[in-house]
């Protein structure tokens, strides 16, 4: 399908519930924002960079599933219809028992790390060195004395506000330090998990399987709005741009009147 494909990893959330959840507590789980409410917790792995942003597959996270589980099934899945270059994941992923998972896959990751007191203090000195970047190679514990090997580098933000060690941002990489650059290619998955949900239908029902289906589908309708357009695009004018000829809307429309759904 495409040749040396860039993926990325994220998870969302449905439109959150109130009020009694019996009977499903391992399956509407808590919100990102940590309130009262709660929502099922779906993962997607799309395509991301010059191409069409297609999403690969989606499933739904359970109560009790791990990191290292999510993201094993997304990349194998993406892995069966694209050549997987390289692999992006939010910071969620940066476990390195999910790390190790993917180099064991044989694709090059990148993700940003969390930072914990020795890349605060690492910071800091470039902070006073008045350092931009930093690359460092670092080795993670997995247990049983084996270890994850990964490269980290900082990287001092543009235009920051802050005048602490927040002005860096910490990535980790199992390839050259150069492949965190193109980090950035994941940044619009939000703007297309708003366009993913202008294609779900709308239900009161709690039902899990009622709602992943709901969400999948949603899926395959934006993939296919992404595909006609690209095809339209190409006919017009022989090239792809990331910006659409054909909208969401109209297709939408479209599908309407051809079935009736919407």
């Amino acid at each position: 399908m495409y040749q040396r494909s860039c993926i990325t990893i994220d998870t969302t959330e449905a439109d959150p519930f109130t009020g009694d959840r019996t009977g499903h507590e391992d399956e509407i789980i808590g919100t990102k924002e940590k309130t009262n409410e709660y929502a099922y917790q779906l993962a997607t792995v799309q395509l991301v960079g010059d191409i069409v942003p297609l999403v690969l597959d989606a499933r739904p996270i359970r109560k009790g599933d791990t990191r290292v589980e999510i993201v094993k099934d997304l990349v194998d899945s993406a892995m069966e219809v694209v050549t997987v270059e390289r692999v992006f994941m939010g910071r969620a992923f940066d476990s390195q028992h999910v790390l190790e998972a993917v180099d064991d896959l044989g694709v090059t990751y990148v993700v940003p790390k969390r930072m914990q007191t020795s890349e605060k203090a690492q910071a800091e000195r470039l902070l006073d060195r008045g350092q931009d970047r930093y690359v460092t190679d670092r080795k993670l514990h997995l247990g049983n004395n084996q270890w994850h090997e990964t490269t980290l580098q900082y990287r001092r933000k543009k235009h920051s506000n802050r005048t602490d060690y927040a002005q860096y941002a910490v990535f980790m990489t199992n390839g050259e330090p150069g492949a965190i650059s193109e980090y950035g290619k994941r940044w619009d998955i939000e703007r297309g998990y708003k366009s993913i949900k202008r294609f779900m239908a709308a239900t009161t029902s709690k039902n899990f399987v009622l709602r992943f289906f709901y969400f999948a589908f949603a899926c395959l309708l934006n993939s296919i709005w992404r595909a006609v357009d690209m095809l339209v695009q190409c006919d017009q004018g022989g090239r792809y741009d990331r910006e659409s000829v054909v909208t969401a809307q109209n297709t939408l429309a479209l599908l309407r009147k051809e079935t009736g759904i919407g």
